[in-house]
């Protein structure tokens, strides 16, 4: 299943809170986590600015909602209670708890100013709807995705050569290789082994990381790997990096997990999103920044 929106978390998180004990929002991320069947993937799954998971995120979200309509209170950071109020709406056995339900609350965030009604029923979000925050993120990553595609297709038309450079400029950006013109003489280096460039490992140049990039447009499968492989172990190379335009099938896959030899491959999709995340080949275009309350600098 998917990650539940915010909305589809506010009345399993009021539920949570029935007990009348506090509780603590990252013990309740577990809780909720487990009783809505979350996977492993899901519970790793980070937010669009890569700083908390993604359900973390969400949970909290929720519990600000609930708090802002007076089903819930915050006895100290990081913890919440059901209110009076709270228990009340649990007790009319809603359905659904989500921001529509919020805004009928007499008093809620969204009522008529003055008079504690709901907002007219064209100003009304659906029932589905999602929090100002989630269709920020919601669209950053539509746009995000459009640029992964758009930034693959113009990788897949640039030169075998651009390919290469494009690859360690990636790298670099990581912080392998040292500085870009010690790594830009290391491409041609290794002769045509089956391996395209060697980059440092660090600055220091401590360990050596064997390169293939390949601008395909077919499946990599394991036949390609294995030569890969089969050239690091002529150098006696115990790292590698096979990055493609195209993808991995899986038994390429496999056979790189199961082998003594570190070796990573990237694929396209791959690329793109490291291309984006360390400015490679895209520059910043807008920039919004969505502030918080800092906790932090308010007395308890």
């Amino acid at each position: 299943m998917a990650i539940p929106d915010t909305s589809s978390i506010m009345l399993p998180l009021l539920e949570l809170a029935a007990d009348n004990h506090t509780h603590r929002v990252r013990d309740a991320v577990d809780l909720l986590a487990d009783r809505l069947r979350l996977t492993d993937e899901e519970r790793r799954a980070r937010s669009s600015d890569g700083q908390s998971p993604r359900f973390y995120h969400r949970v909290s979200l929720a519990r600000e909602y609930l708090k802002k309509a007076g089903l819930l209170e915050t006895p100290g950071r990081g913890q919440f209670r059901i209110t009076e109020r709270g228990r009340r709406v649990l007790e009319s056995r809603p359905d659904r708890v989500d921001l529509k339900f919020l805004r009928q609350l007499e008093g809620s965030p969204g009522a008529d100013a003055g008079e504690g009604q709901p907002s007219p029923p064209d100003e009304e979000p659906s029932e589905t709807a999602v929090t100002p925050e989630e269709a920020l993120q919601n669209a950053f990553e539509t746009l995000r995705h459009s640029l992964a595609g758009e930034l693959l297709d113009q990788v897949k038309q640039s030169s075998p050569a651009f390919f290469e450079e494009l690859v360690v400029d990636v790298l670099v950006r990581m912080g392998y290789g040292g500085s870009r013109k010690d790594a830009g003489e290391a491409i041609g280096q290794a002769g045509d082994e089956g391996i395209d460039g060697i980059i440092k490992e660090d600055r220091l140049g401590l360990d050596i990381i064997y390169l293939q990039a390949k601008r395909w447009a077919s499946t990599v499968g394991r036949p390609e790997v294995q030569r890969f492989v089969g050239a690091l172990q002529g150098k006696r190379a115990r790292k590698g990096v096979f990055i493609t335009t195209s993808t991995f099938s899986r038994e390429a896959v496999q056979y790189a997990d199961s082998i003594d030899i570190k070796v990573i491959l990237i694929d396209g999709k791959q690329l793109a999103e490291l291309m984006i995340e360390h400015g490679v080949g895209v520059r910043t275009d807008t920039t919004y920044e969505l502030k918080r309350i800092d906790a932090d600098y308010f007395p308890e």
